[in-house]
């Protein structure tokens, strides 16, 4: 009933892009007549038209039409191209809070100018993100000239930048940037102590490129911003030795769940080693061992799960991830809870020390933080369950502008490796000989440049694309379709730059460019420019019809992945705009997703067929029990992400409500009557829980209660006399210490002057704020690693996590007051002559505390002559001889703002002799 209906009616997809090329038709396209007439600078005029009708009380639909109009002519004026139909249906999608699944090569980039320039509008900003550097910085350049041309600034957040120039890009209209950035700027934002030092407003409109790999993919990565605690990296390499001393029998491993343990026989082999090494003391799971079984499980996992140029590469001394899905370097990340520095042991490279964590989100919480959310890529709707579930995202499937002409062979299967290798250098071959270019996708770089060697000894030229060689991608994938072109790729083929037949003009020529300019010795001339540009585009002409003569490019995988996306991506390579293509897969029983999930079976089919090696099975059944394999893996992996977002938002609750709080702190002129009320409910907790109401006053502990506020309120109260007074009661006490502490911070202000002491107020608020907030992470995230066993006492581990999490998260805030009571109450003035810094200060802490190293003062990281090394702002010239006004924050306290340009392995420059970023430049 459900096909007579789409058959009758069309699907919900088909109908609403069908309401909106009508709308295209109707009301956008008779516009572009008069738009047309105006001049550039009416044009431009249209921006402040459109504010002032907003202003006036207009929607962005109201004037959607004619702004839509407005940017296709501005973007035809100013880069030469003109937005087909489906891109302006595409571009509605986007502005609607949708995602708009668009085929490679539709131009996604310039369907993101229309919403993007609407948006803007309003003038809250609006972010575009990408997947990597490059691209960011390519579209801000390339789209900036359309919006330049309609008087909007468009800025670009990259690595490098310092704070105040990703104010001033994140302050322009439009901001180009990676989930990356955008992500960790959110964190450190959220670790400011002051507003004029945060960088980004607030999240108003966005635009996710690739949103399937930033949404989706990296999900279940969290970003974290951390600190390094002790280093132990002569225990790592201890741990990692044990690892080759054991059998096979020591140990399981479950490909499928991607997860190796111990075996009974094992955990008693390990327990020996360990003994024997003085590694450990008593038995190996006594609670006081708790450590070592774990990092004992680390080292296992990073020997048996993580394969060398599969999932990481060694690149400089460094163990650097890569991405399953992409192929790509993710430099700067790194697998918490000591798992990478396991690794680093296994390979033999410097240990890193562990980290601490301050701030983490996830993607799925940070993106959703934005009121109006829109992505694009050309591989949806595999995942659109998923998008409606998480991020109440629909998936719009866009038409192509022309017909699709690519054909889609069905895959051929083989009974292992060997027989596959074969088939494919066969096809390889012939496909060279004849000229047609092909691009061959794998799975992991090992793989990759498995093929590589076995072209080599075919005497077959080609190009490798992985992540060895990720700085030439844009070049490589340029030249892709090229006649006689044979390009290996790794999961990456294409990203950001198309597959054009012939070649890509824009990048030929620059390089042609650079390449005669260097040989010269000089720039070239306008006229040499149009020239090479004219000759660049005859030879790409000539080689485009030849390459669609042969059928266009012919893209071959080697093997199906996890996800049927990333094999769609691939396919995506070829066929775009109407042009000819092809695609296949060669699969072997041997492949890991076969493998893991069924592939036994199947090779156990082929064996009793009688089927040779390299004798191919080619079926349509088989293509759709591969189907069925991958759907079965993506159900399972979204079910994880499901539950690992269903643990995070427990978390995400309170990490709103805490950076909300911070904010407001930094917002307001004083925390006085924050701090004052923090101090008396400090009181109020001290009496009910020393006098109890229901307790008659010889059963108080007096003794205890003015134990407690000597050392939290640094008072001395005579609770106990007072309590054998004749009429007195709880509550008489409880305003004497109210009032005696009132007092004491009255005459502690009037000592350091109304100002100073507003400072200090809020300063040690937001450092205890930041100081038990990171305390509470760790807990929570020890937590989490263990909550699961609760399930074998029958008890729901996500309930049961959400009830301890909630009871910690209390247990902080009551901490929180605390802490800030009694430092600000013990706090002492020094003398001017006394020490700027406190003996057995470590500067190296302040990259974890901020400034409150840990194990300093008190022992609870808050150091009551923390003022003797930061000095105060108002003091004029401090002892750096810069002004008040032209100094900055830093953990060791106010430094002038010329030192923020210092390298951060350079010499501070306070003379510690330490680096700087050790040192004041601590993060």
């Amino acid at each position: 009933m459900l096909n007579i209906v789409k058959k009758l009616f069309g699907s919900s997809n088909e109908r609403r892009v069908k309401s909106l090329i009508q709308r295209v038709e109707q009301r956008i396209n008779p516009l572009e007549a008069g738009i047309k007439a105006l001049s550039d600078d009416a044009l431009r005029g249209k921006t402040d038209e459109f504010k002032a009708k907003l202003a006036a009380g207009a929607t962005l639909d109201d004037i959607l039409d004619e702004a839509f109009a407005v940017v296709r002519e501005a973007a035809y004026r100013a880069i030469g191209q003109r937005h087909y139909d489906v891109q302006l249906v595409g571009g509605m999608v986007l502005n609607s809070g949708a995602i708009a699944e668009m085929r490679t090569g539709e131009g996604k980039t310039l369907v993101a100018t229309a919403p993007v320039y609407l948006n803007a509008l309003q003038g809250k900003g609006a972010h575009v993100v990408t997947v990597n550097d490059y691209l960011a910085r390519r579209d801000a350049e390339w789209m900036g000239r359309v919006y330049g041309f309609l008087g909007m600034e468009t800025g670009v957040i990259v690595p490098g930048l310092d704070d105040r120039e990703r104010r001033i890009n994140y302050a322009k209209d439009i901001t180009y940037g990676t989930n990356n950035e955008f992500g960790f700027d959110y964190l450190r934002d959220n670790l400011k102590y002051s507003l004029d030092e945060m960088v980004q407003r607030d999240h108003h409109f966005a635009i996710v490129d690739e949103v399937d790999s930033i949404l989706i993919d990296e999900a279940r990565t969290p970003l974290i911003i951390s600190g390094p605690t002790d280093d132990r990296s002569d225990f790592y390499r201890a741990m990692d030795e044990l690892i080759y001393l054991l059998d096979k029998d020591d140990y399981e491993h479950d490909e499928k769940q991607r997860s190796a343990v111990y075996t009974e026989k094992g955990s008693e082999h390990i327990e020996d080693l360990l003994r024997e090494r003085g590694l450990l003391e008593g038995a190996l799971y006594e609670a006081v061992n708790t450590t070592i079984v774990h990092h004992a499980n680390q080292a296992l996992r990073a020997h048996v799960l993580y394969t060398r140029d599969k999932d990481y590469i060694v690149k400089d001394d460094e163990v650097v991830l890569i991405d399953e899905f992409t192929g790509r370097m993710m430099t700067g990340r790194r697998l918490s809870e000591g798992l990478h520095q396991a690794i680093e042991a296994k390979e033999q490279v410097p240990v890193q020390p562990e980290n601490q964590t301050l701030a983490s989100i996830t993607f799925q919480n940070y993106f959703r933080l934005y009121e109006k959310l829109g992505g694009m890529t050309g591989t949806a709707q595999t995942e659109a369950a998923e998008f409606e579930d998480i991020y109440n995202l629909q998936v719009v499937e866009i038409p192509t502008n022309r017909p699709v002409a690519r054909i889609d062979e069905n895959d051929v299967v083989y009974q292992n490796e060997a027989g596959k290798h074969k088939a494919i250098m066969r096809d390889i071959r012939e496909c060279y000989e004849r000229g047609q270019p092909i691009l061959v996708g794998t799975a992991s770089i090992e793989k990759s440049e498995a093929i590589s060697e076995l072209l080599k000894a075919e005497n077959i030229p080609h190009s490798v694309l992985n992540a060895h060689k990720h700085a030439e991608e844009a070049e490589i994938v340029a030249e892709a379709g090229v006649p006689g072109a044979v390009t290996i790729a790794t999961n990456m083929a294409g990203r950001g730059t198309d597959i054009q037949l012939g070649g890509n003009p824009e990048m030929r020529l620059e390089k042609e460019r650079r390449t005669r300019e260097a040989a010269w010795g000089r720039s070239m001339t306008e006229a040499e420019l149009k020239n090479l540009h004219d000759e660049i585009m005859a030879d790409i002409a000539v080689k485009k019809a030849k390459a669609m003569e042969l059928g266009g490019l012919y893209v071959l995988g080697t093997e199906r992945h996890e996800s049927r996306r990333i094999d769609n991506q691939l396919r995506g390579r070829t066929g775009r705009q109407g042009d000819p293509g092809k695609s296949r897969f060669y699969i072997s029983c041997d492949d890991d997703l076969l493998r893991i999930f069924g592939g036994e079976r199947m090779a156990g089919i082929l064996r009793v067929l009688k089927v040779a090696e390299d004798e191919p099975i080619e079926e349509r059944m088989m293509n759709k029990a591969m189907e069925i394999s991958q759907k079965r893996v993506e159900a399972r992996n979204f079910e994880i992400r499901k539950n690992l977002l269903k643990y995070d938002d427990v978390i995400n609750d309170q990490r709103k409500q805490i950076f909300e709080e911070r904010k407001e702190f930094m917002r307001a002129e004083d925390v006085e009557e924050t701090v004052r009320h923090m101090r008396h409910e400090v009181i109020d907790t001290l009496c009910e829980y020393y006098m109890p109401p229901k307790l008659l006053p010889e059963q108080w502990d007096t003794d205890g209660l003015e134990t407690e506020v000597k050392e939290i309120l640094s008072l001395d109260i005579p609770a106990k006399d007072m309590a054998a007074q004749e009429g007195i009661d709880d509550n008489d006490i409880r305003q004497a210490i109210i009032e005696a502490s009132d007092k004491a911070w009255s005459e502690k202000v009037a000592l350091m002057g109304e100002e100073q002491s507003r400072y200090i107020e809020k300063q040690v608020l937001l450092q205890t704020i930041d100081l038990k907030w990171r305390e509470h992470l760790s807990q929570v995230d020890h937590l989490r690693s263990v909550i699961h066993l609760r399930g074998y006492g029958q008890r729901d581990p996500l309930i049961e996590y959400k009830t301890d999490a909630f009871s910690m998260f209390e247990k902080m805030r009551t901490d929180l007051r605390t802490d800030v009571t009694r430092f600000l109450m013990n706090v002492q003035l020094i003398q001017p002559d006394q020490p700027m810094v406190p003996a057995g200060f470590d500067p190296s802490m302040a990259t974890i505390d901020g400034g409150f190293g840990a194990g300093i003062g008190d022992g609870m990281g808050l150091n009551p002559n923390w003022l003797s090394s930061h000095p105060l702002p108002n003091t004029g010239l401090d002892e750096m001889g810069a002004a008040a006004d032209d100094l900055v924050p830093s953990p060791l306290g106010p430094m002038p703002r010329a030192w923020l340009d210092t390298p951060r392995n350079a010499p501070c420059p306070c003379g510690s002799g330490k680096r700087f970023k050790a040192c004041h430049g601590a993060i």
